[in-house]
């Protein structure tokens, strides 16, 4: 009997392989900034003692910050040659494009009302208005960050072109930004991406690189019925993972979760212990 094809393509190798990157990036830089603004917290000792102290946590921070700035920069002409320039503009707005349009602001406000029961759910297509503000507050916070990390790691070439104070303001601008995307990955994210009933116990359509047609079937009907009029639909449809495989993501995929909301409860639980 040949394998039932109950799951739709969603994700390349190559955009699952950005988002592990990203994600470990973003975990180990999150645990090694955080050892350091808590230093004076038994947490915070505890978590630098793991990294091998004060100093190797921060030289760990700016070897990986560089590696996520070059995967940044992997993932920006990752996007220039993927980008259909024959049509261009035309080619970023349209429903396969994570640049938000006229019909996502639309969908929020209808979204919105559906939540108090005043309106039908919107017909979502590829992407929903909540997937596209995730991607680009990655985009522009990598930027943020990116920036003032570089500013701070080459100090001494940065204040040959600015004054000293600015990096006062690089410093602050880095951790609250750095602050506001945690909050943003470890609270909103992971409840989007884990926690909703449909998704629950996990999405693992980024590991796994496919999603349940039932489910998007049901979340994102406008973009089945695209594929069916345009005769993709089949082309998309795949086979469900081995079950071996299928255990591999959701260990790991809880493994970052659990590091995620260990760093959010610790931090919470000892912000009032941090001398700013």
């Amino acid at each position: 009997m040949a394998p039932v094809k109950n799951r739709i393509k969603r994700f390349t190798p190559v955009q699952r392989f950005f988002h592990v990157l990203l994600m470990l990036c973003f975990l180990i830089m999150g645990a090694t900034g955080l050892s350091r603004m808590y230093m004076n917290t038994l947490w915070g000792k505890w978590m630098g003692t793991f990294f091998g102290g004060y100093e190797s946590c921060l030289v760990i921070h700016k070897v990986v910050g560089i590696v996520m700035i070059i995967g940044f920069i992997l993932h920006f002409l990752y996007l220039m040659i993927k980008i259909d320039w024959s049509n261009f503009p035309k080619s970023l707005m349209g429903p396969d494009s994570l640049v938000p349009g006229g019909k996502d602001v639309r969908d929020f406000f209808q979204h919105i009302g559906w939540l108090m029961g005043l309106k039908k759910l919107p017909e979502f297509d590829r992407w929903g208005y909540w997937e596209k503000f995730d991607y680009w507050a990655v985009f522009w916070g990598m930027v943020i960050i990116g920036v003032t990390g570089l500013m701070m790691t080459f100090s001494l070439f940065s204040t040959q072109y600015m004054p000293g104070w600015v990096l006062n303001v690089a410093f602050w601008v880095h951790r609250i930004e750095a602050m506001l995307a945690m909050a943003h990955v470890f609270i909103i994210h992971f409840f989007i991406a884990h926690l909703r009933r449909h998704n629950f116990p996990m999405d693992r359509s980024m590991f796994e690189g496919s999603a349940d047609l039932r489910t998007i079937k049901n979340e994102k009907p406008a973009w089945i019925d695209r594929l069916k009029r345009s005769k993709k639909l089949e082309k998309k449809l795949v086979t469900q993972a081995s079950n071996g495989r299928i255990a591999v993501f959701y260990c790991f995929g809880y493994a970052m979760v659990a590091a995620g909301l260990f760093l959010l409860i610790g931090a919470l639980i000892n912000i009032n212990l941090v001398i700013w």
